[in-house]
C-alpha cells in the first residue's frame, strides 16, 4: 500500500523536466515588428550565443556576444530567468532601459517560449511594451514584435 501511495505521489507531484544546460548556437529570424523597433527587417536572420543554466525547474539564459550588446542597448539587460516544465521552457527579461514618447514612459520586456528535443532548442522571442499608461503611449500599448529561433548545443 505504501508503494502504491509513493507511486501515485511521484506520478502526480514529480515532473520529468528536460536537462537544458549548455551553450547554444542560436539563429534568430525577425518576424512581425508590431512595436516598430529600429533596424528590424522581417525575414532577416542573425546569430547569437546563449548559455542556459538550470537548478531543478529554474532556468537562466545568458545571451553573450553581439546579441548581449543589442539586448543591453534595447532592453537594458541580457539575462532571462524562468522555468522548464517537461520539454517546454518559458523565460522573461524585464527591461530596465527607459524610453519616452511625449508623456509616455516605457520599457520593453522580452519573453522566450521554447521547446527542447535532445540538443535542439526551437521557439520564439516576444518583445512587449510596458508603459506608464499615458495616452501618449497609444502607438505602442500592447505592441508585440516577434522573432523565431532555433539552436543547438554540442551533444552531451
Amino acid at each position: 500500500m505504501r508503494g502504491l501511495a509513493l507511486s501515485i505521489c511521484l506520478a502526480a507531484c514529480g515532473t520529468d523536466n528536460a536537462d537544458v544546460v549548455g551553450d547554444y548556437a542560436i539563429t534568430t529570424t525577425n518576424r512581425d515588428n508590431g512595436c516598430n523597433l529600429g533596424n528590424w527587417n522581417a525575414g532577416t536572420s542573425s546569430a547569437a550565443s546563449v548559455t542556459l543554466t538550470q537548478s531543478k525547474n529554474d532556468v537562466t539564459a545568458t545571451v553573450t556576444g553581439l546579441g548581449a550588446v543589442y539586448l543591453e542597448v534595447a532592453l537594458g539587460g541580457h539575462v532571462y530567468a524562468g522555468s522548464v516544465s517537461g520539454n517546454s521552457i518559458d523565460l522573461t527579461l524585464f527591461g530596465s532601459r527607459s524610453n519616452t514618447m511625449g508623456n509616455c514612459t516605457f520599457t520593453f520586456n522580452s519573453e522566450i517560449h521554447a521547446t527542447i528535443n535532445g540538443d535542439v532548442l526551437v521557439g520564439e522571442i516576444d518583445y512587449l511594451s510596458a508603459t506608464n499608461g499615458n495616452p501618449d503611449c497609444a502607438a505602442i500599448t500592447s505592441c508585440r514584435s516577434l522573432q523565431d529561433f532555433n539552436g543547438t548545443r554540442p551533444p552531451r
